[in-house]
């Protein structure tokens, strides 16, 4: 009877010692109420829905944060609405370019890629940088072979490219964004400097896992590089702290290391997850006149997503498994 006792009360222990689930997604700042007609936001709503679903699944089954970032993630790099995988934003050459990044935050090991091509599912070949190689980074024709080596999916180059981005791409072209990605003009387009997919989890072990991915700049140069797959600029986790996953005007987020920096002021400055987060994207960030936004949870479960676009696609589902879904209002 003890012995039953002891494994009932070691049983209940465990259950009551299980962190509550989260897991938080983006879809990239940058939205605007103008030009965000009711059918799109209404079809960009369902494929957070699934994608928050399928990563949830993962979380509620007792599976790891990092496979339900990766679960989001191959979700929202596959439709067409969202600027990462398919329907990625094109380069002034008119070709595709694609960024991701992945980390842990039990072990810290992270994995990223740069400038891939063909790779259906980048989230897949930076987690493959982190497990099989001892780098973090990996670009171009050398992640390209990586991903042929463990045998990922590829797709050919039309694959990825959609009417909209090949709109977006001219209109990019007439506003000479290349360089306005570095220095502000007074009419500029801020949804062509954007657009980004992220996810951030937490598991029943208290792990949290961050990946983001994305196209990046519409008629951006060819060969740049955002924060999506820079650790500590466009992605961090940290078990205990925090998961961050960033969108907006990459320049700026690399050059204020910002996903690490919401990490830096929670553990060193003792501020909670909502004063980092806000304090860097409504305050650091928009006196730089850098647009854009992120989302994160803390160890807790609490979840924070700010921007200071008009609008970025988010969503989240906590322990109770009931979807939040939001594009203009946090």
């Amino acid at each position: 009877m003890k012995r039953l006792l002891l494994t009932c009360c070691l049983l209940a222990s465990a259950v009551l010692a299980q962190s509550p689930i989260t897991l938080v997604l983006h879809g990239g700042a940058g939205a605007e109420r103008k030009k965000l007609t009711p059918e799109k936001e209404a079809a960009c709503r369902a494929v957070l829905n699934e994608a928050l679903r399928k990563g949830y699944a993962v979380l509620k089954q007792g599976g790891s944060s990092e496979q339900a970032v990766i679960a989001s993630i191959i979700v929202l790099e596959d439709s067409p609405l969202f600027n990462a995988g398919r329907g990625a934003a094109l380069t002034r050459d008119g070709i595709v370019e694609l960024d991701a990044s992945l980390m842990v935050g039990q072990t810290g090991l992270a994995g990223a890629v740069a400038n891939v091509h063909g790779v259906r599912n980048p989230i897949l070949l930076a987690e493959k940088v982190m497990l099989h190689t001892p780098h973090v980074l990996m670009i171009g024709e050398g992640a390209d072979k990586l991903a042929k080596e463990h045998q990922l999916r590829f797709e050919a180059p039309e694959w990825f490219i959609t009417p909209e981005q090949k709109e977006r791409l001219e209109r990019a072209k007439k506003k000479d964004l290349p360089k306005g990605a570095y220095i502000p003009v007074p009419d500029r387009e801020l949804s062509l400097l954007m657009g980004t997919v992220g996810a951030v989890a937490l598991d029943q072990k208290g792990n949290l896992a961050a990946g983001t991915s994305t196209g990046g700049l519409a008629g951006k140069l060819p060969g740049r590089v955002g924060d999506s797959p820079i650790i500590g600029a466009g992605t961090y986790a940290e078990n205990g702290v925090c998961a961050v996953s960033c969108t907006g005007h990459g320049e700026f987020f690399i050059r204020n290391a910002v996903a690490y920096d919401v990490a830096a002021r929670m553990k060193y400055a003792n501020a909670t997850l909502k004063d980092a987060t806000q304090t860097l994207i409504n305050d650091k960030l928009k006196k730089l006149d850098a647009r854009g936004g992120l989302i994160a949870v803390d160890a807790k479960g609490n979840v924070s997503t700010p921007f200071n676009s008009e609008g970025m696609f988010h969503a989240h589902m906590g322990p109770d498994g009931v979807a939040h879904i939001a594009v203009f209002e946090e």
